[in-house]
């Protein structure tokens, strides 16, 4: 099951270490709201930043010792957790999780990198000159901004083995599609807002494609069937750029 991604506040700020003004956010309650019978969804409060994603990775890590949970996914400064049954007292499961949070202190993954190589431009990149008309910006110095940024993987979600990537340059930030692309190909390089990410399944996609990368980010028959995990660092590498 996957947990509902809200969708990110966008700010300034390209930085990945939590910044002074982060901090008072994150001292703020969170919001916690129940999905159907069993689930319930908390929501970090403050900014779309690594600070409280951090949070979200040790609440995830403290859940995993509930005996009556069943499963924890942790999004985008989310969190769904997923009861064996329906809790008896509703208000009793939104206190225990918000002292959870209260208790959870932030850490910091040391994930592996992840290196993907990119075709940039060609036909698979449907959303580049649009994203050039947003922005101001040639296709090169997209496509430049794009494969210098250094990402976190935050999240798996949506679909098996997409990572949402944060660290995405302001000057390339893009909002996602009104109108989704019917048949987006599965390995195109994507932007959604300040995110950026790999299209794993073939589809309808509301983010913009800039490139293609062929590379089998999921595989179910692997012992580890995603190759991407929360904490990653992903890189892109330009094999071919095509303009």
């Amino acid at each position: 099951m996957i947990a509902p991604m809200p969708q990110p506040v966008d700010n300034s700020s390209n930085a990945l270490e939590t910044s002074p003004r982060m901090a008072p956010a994150l001292h703020r309650q969170p919001v916690i709201s129940t999905i159907g019978a069993r689930a319930f969804l908390l929501e970090a409060p403050g900014h779309f930043d690594l600070a409280p994603q951090r949070r979200i990775w040790a609440l995830a890590q403290a859940l995993r010792q509930w005996d009556d949970l069943s499963e924890i996914v942790p999004g985008m400064t989310n969190l769904l957790a997923i009861f064996k049954a329906t809790p008896a007292d509703p208000d009793a499961v939104t206190v225990r999780l918000r002292d959870a949070w209260g208790r959870a202190e932030s850490i910091d993954i040391k994930g592996k990198t992840v290196e993907i190589g990119v075709i940039y431009g060609g036909e698979h990149a449907i959303d580049l000159a649009a994203l050039c008309d947003r922005s101001g910006l040639t296709d090169s110095e997209v496509v430049r901004i794009h494969h210098e940024g250094t990402y976190t993987v935050f999240a798996l979600g949506s679909a098996p083995g997409f990572g949402y990537l944060h660290g995405l340059d302001p000057r390339i930030h893009m909002p996602r599609k009104t109108v989704p692309s019917l048949k987006m190909t599965k390995g195109c390089v994507t932007i959604g807002g300040m995110q950026t990410g790999v299209a794993t399944l073939t589809g309808p996609n509301g983010w913009n494609s800039i490139g293609f990368a062929d590379l089998q980010m999921f595989d179910p028959a692997a012992a580890v069937p995603a190759i991407m995990a929360p904490g990653d660092t992903v890189r892109f590498l330009p094999e071919r750029i095509e303009l």
